[in-house]
């Protein structure tokens, strides 16, 4: 009997940062060169398909971890994060040179590596679940995509704050009830009550609170805009009209960053998960030339 279709789309850098904190830095290649997010990443992975059987998997990937249409909207977002020399991310000396090791192990393994230029792994993973045609499960430690959790579809999240053996499973309920608002709202409420980790300023005045009852209120961020235009008053409490007002300009071009990409330009994928690797040889060359021997057997017994 064919097992329905499922798809476990990865968000890969919120995974190897988790990763390369959770496993110590003392964990090297037989040269010395940290390997820790990279056996972290090869363990996570093993462990979220022996737990979830996917038929589809795909390492989404930052082509551009900030996109210049984002940036364009508001300049803050994740200006915090970038290096002073060249404006690249700001990443730990250890992890950087493990990231090019982590694709090479994924491309030998045959698992499908997403990115695309001119956008994040939010971006292809928003894109991929708008494509597929089954069941999705988005794994990540990112809040900002519970803006795709669907239960018609379904799609969920698997959010990774307690743990990769401890996911929490975020679908419309758990939105409903962790943040007191519609349960596909998220990207609106997000919008009104910023994101400081990003350099989303979120409206002045109007905390998590304020920002939940508004989109409770009115439905949707567009429909409370146009009751704003329109001057009405009613469902403006509190003088949340005076600060939303102080913030039009910002609330006309936010969602071009809160809102994930749903139509990435995206090439034809095979997102088939794989049984065995695609290249044998170069998996054992790096195995051995990283000390993966441990790992990657735990992942190919679970793939096979």
């Amino acid at each position: 009997m064919t097992r329905p279709e499922k798809c476990l789309l990865l968000d890969t850098p919120s995974l190897y940062f988790r990763a390369f904190y959770g496993v110590p830095e003392s964990v090297t290649a037989p040269d010395g060169m940290p390997v820790n997010a990279v056996r972290g990443l090869i363990d996570m992975i093993a462990t979220l398909l022996r737990d979830h059987s996917p038929t589809r998997l795909a390492a989404c990937m930052d082509a551009d971890w900030r996109p210049a249409f984002r940036v364009a909207a508001i300049p803050s977002y994740k200006a915090h994060r970038v290096a002073t020399d060249d404006g690249a991310e700001t990443v730990p000396d250890a992890l950087a040179p493990q990231v090019p090791v982590i694709e090479q192990v994924l491309d030998a393994l045959g698992i499908a590596r997403v990115g695309v230029p001119g956008y994040e792994a939010d971006d292809v993973i928003g894109t991929l679940a708008a494509r597929a045609t089954g069941a999705v499960d988005i794994v990540t430690g990112d809040r900002d995509l519970f803006q795709l959790v669907d239960d018609a579809k379904p799609c969920r999240a698997l959010y990774t704050v307690r743990g990769i053996r401890n996911l929490q499973v975020v679908d419309e309920a758990f939105i409903s009830q962790k943040y007191g608002i519609p349960g596909r709202a998220y990207a609106d409420f997000a919008t009104l009550r910023g994101d400081t980790s990003d350099g989303l300023p979120g409206v002045a005045g109007i905390g998590e609170k304020t920002a939940a009852a508004l989109i409770t209120r009115f439905g949707s961020l567009a429909a409370m805009l146009a009751a704003l235009d329109a001057g009405a008053t009613d469902g403006f409490t509190g003088g949340a009209r005076n600060k939303l007002a102080a913030a039009r300009d910002y609330l006309e071009v936010a969602p071009t960053v809160v809102w994930v990409a749903r139509d990435a330009p995206l090439p034809e994928l095979d997102l088939t998960r794989p049984a065995k690797p695609r290249d044998p040889e170069r998996l054992i060359a790096l195995s051995e030339r990283y000390g993966l021997d441990s790992p990657l057997n735990r992942l190919l017994a679970v793939l096979g």
